[in-house]
């Protein structure tokens, strides 16, 4: 795969002014939380300067030879304003850390949840690997920067202000002296930025390809081992890691350039103010207290400052990985997430379906079917004829190029959050999760009841297996616990949909990973669930086929025989032929 193609495969990734639009809306959502953590941020950095400006006043004390209780009363002052600042600045953490790790929880669930709901095609192009960086990887970079960074820079930027402030308070010329050094920080980040930006955002794309190599390989790696493919997957991970090595460390390059570029700036700007100080001071325009205070507090801004540039590299980084983030939850849905209409009947109807995965080749053209409410369908036909890409279109899985899907003449995209109520599809790729067998099952409808879910294992056949087990419903299956046979995650998959009680079903070759041996129970459970269901059946065993009420017959895309399976063998057509290569007769 090109660059260019491996580019154009990957999810969205948000716009600068999309990005700070949609973090301008969450801090606007909760409006008084960071107004007040702004107020109290505020007043923690106008303390903390206090001490400076109260020491500039005892430098001149001293020099007038104050008495000893004066000085005593102005330390008292410094004490208090230290203590009193500490007290708000931690406060202020407290705040702007709830503040962001508040939206960050936020952007995290609607992140998952709108994975979630992506169509599986989506998923499948642009592979887990790009979806799970941004939900591990950028997510971390993003928690870091709120936990390490957010907090000091929201405090940097208020004593900044407030500094600049305070010393054109003192004087407006110290002031002018001490702003020298603005300009030569700016050209500083206008010679950084441009250039370190497109390597964060690169280098957070380089983990996601790296996310995706390793996924690749660990998902494959029975097939991998198999074909004694180790070395070549070691490699493809090998060079997806150096090139986000690479990229990390031609981002350090550039900001140890940076860092000194940042140094002479604080050096002119201390030259500038001790020496606009001096002729102030020998002009008797202001006080050496004055001159000393206004010092201080432009070295006291180095740290804020520094904090305000050296820390841009992990913003950038955190920047990239908000855009990625954003880009996701701001992807259009392919329906809503609640409420829709409802269906008035089960009537399946397929109309003028046709659809292309890249844009050039249709793999259905035309497609028009209709199921009828109880009605079973059957779909066969070779390798590549279209039948699992129909299937994902009649269940919603995947919007069709041209045409519409209806169930009770309501289009799919049209039921919203109640598309699941109404069709559910089981294919012959079967999760199990990780948990009891019971809580398994309850994951198509979280309100069954015990009873209930006796039943719908007993409606399919495994309530004897499933009551067997070392404890029962409630054992512990899926990764970790009690291993299934693919025929016993079949049936588990069958006792949700039976569970959910749809009026329509579609089976995508369900029972194919049961084997010949546990094919006939598995078809028993298949027909058991949906009986009396709307159900497309694809048929990788053509006894499915045999018993349905219709059977087609897809070829390159288009149906190409249709009728009883008793009608089509006698046609003696393409039916015909793939009935006796399968049965032997």
């Amino acid at each position: 795969m090109s660059a260019s193609t491996a580019a154009a495969e990957r999810l969205p990734i948000a716009s600068a002014s999309a990005t700070r639009r949609w973090l301008y809306g969450e801090f606007r959502r909760r409006w008084a939380l960071t107004a007040s953590t702004v107020a109290v941020a505020a007043v923690g950095a106008g303390i903390s300067l206090v001490p400076i400006q109260v020491f500039g006043v005892l430098v001149d004390r001293v020099r007038d030879q104050a008495p000893v209780s004066t000085i005593v009363g102005v330390v008292a002052v410094i004490a208090v304003a230290a203590v009193v600042g500490g007290v708000f600045a931690g406060w202020a953490s407290v705040l702007i850390s709830r503040l962001a790790e508040t939206v960050l929880a936020r952007l995290r669930e609607r992140t998952v949840a709108r994975a979630l709901t992506l169509p599986v095609a989506t998923v499948e192009r642009v592979g887990k690997g790009d979806l799970l960086s941004r939900v591990g990887d950028d997510v971390a970079v993003i928690g870091k920067a709120v936990a390490d960074v957010v907090p000091n820079l929201v405090s940097a930027v208020l004593l900044v202000v407030l500094s600049l402030a305070a010393m054109v308070g003192i004087d407006w010329r110290l002031g002018l002296a001490g702003a020298v050094a603005l300009p030569m920080y700016g050209l500083a980040l206008r010679w950084y930025l441009p250039r370190s930006g497109p390597i964060f955002a690169a280098e957070r794309v380089a983990m996601g390809e790296r996310s995706q190599a390793l996924i690749a390989s660990m998902t494959g790696v029975r097939t991998v081992r198999a074909y004694g493919l180790e070395d070549r997957h070691l490699a493809d991970i090998d060079r997806a890691s150096g090139r986000a090595r690479d990229l990390s460390v031609g981002v350090f390059t550039l900001f140890t350039r940076f860092v000194g570029r940042g140094n002479r700036a604080e050096f002119v700007g201390l030259s500038t103010i001790l020496v606009a100080g001096f002729v102030l001071v020998r002009q008797d325009l202001v006080t050496v207290g004055d001159a000393t205070a206004a010092a201080l507090l432009f070295h006291r801004l180095f740290n804020p400052i520094g904090m305000l540039m050296y820390t841009f590299n992990e913003m950038q980084s955190a920047g990239a990985s908000l855009a990625r983030l954003v880009g996701v939850v701001t992807m259009p849905a392919s329906r809503a997430a609640d409420g829709g209409a409802e269906s008035a009947s089960a009537e399946l109807r397929l109309a003028g379906i046709r659809h292309s995965y890249d844009g050039a080749r249709e793999v259905l053209r035309g497609i028009d079917i209709r199921v009828a409410p109880g009605e079973r369908v059957a779909l066969v036909g070779s390798t590549g004829a279209g039948k699992s890409t129909l299937a994902a279109i009649a269940a919603g899985s995947l919007t069709p190029t041209a045409g519409t899907v209806t169930i009770g003449g309501v289009p799919l995209a049209d039921l919203g959050g109640r598309l699941r109520e109404q069709v559910v599809v089981v294919s012959q790729e079967v999760h199990v999760f990780a948990g009891p067998l019971a809580g398994d099952l309850r994951l198509a409808r979280s309100s069954a009841t015990d009873a209930e879910v006796e039943a719908a294992l007993d409606v399919v056949g495994a309530l004897g297996w499933a009551q067997s087990l070392e404890s029962g419903l409630d054992t512990v299956v899926g990764e970790g616990g009690q291993p299934l046979t693919a025929a016993q995650a079949q049936q588990l998959a069958l006792a949700r949909l039976v569970l959910v009680d749809p009026p329509v079903a579609v089976l995508d070759e369900a029972t194919a990973e049961a084997g010949s041996a546990g094919a006939r129970d598995l078809e028993d459970a298949a027909d058991a669930a949906t009986r009396g269901r709307t159900t497309l059946v694809v048929a990788h065993r053509l006894t499915q086929a045999a018993a349905a009420d219709r059977v087609l017959v897809l070829e390159h895309g288009v149906v190409v025989e249709q009728g009883r399976h008793d009608e089509l063998v006698a046609a003696n057509g393409r039916y015909a032929r793939l009935w006796r290569a399968w049965s032997g007769r």
